[in-house]
């Protein structure tokens, strides 16, 4: 149970990150634009940000709890 909620946890995280990076555009990659670097997130992009932490994190203690459940069925 706890291997199917950390894949579907790896694909929703992996998911996130790449609405993030269609976000940013390609602009950002090369230098262009001339804005600041660090940029006010709003909207979704908030949402998304906060949604990619707590995933992260979430992905973060599935990993730590499959470990110590292998660890005693051995």
């Amino acid at each position: 149970m706890l291997l199917i909620a950390q894949v579907i946890v790896s694909i929703i995280l992996i998911i996130l990150v790449l609405i993030q990076e269609r976000a940013a555009g390609l602009g950002s990659l090369f230098g262009g634009a001339g804005g600041t670097p660090y940029q006010t997130r709003r909207g979704f992009e908030k949402i998304a940000f906060g949604a990619t932490i707590a995933l992260a994190a979430l992905f973060g203690a599935l990993t730590i709890l499959n470990l110590l459940k292998f660890e005693t069925q051995y």
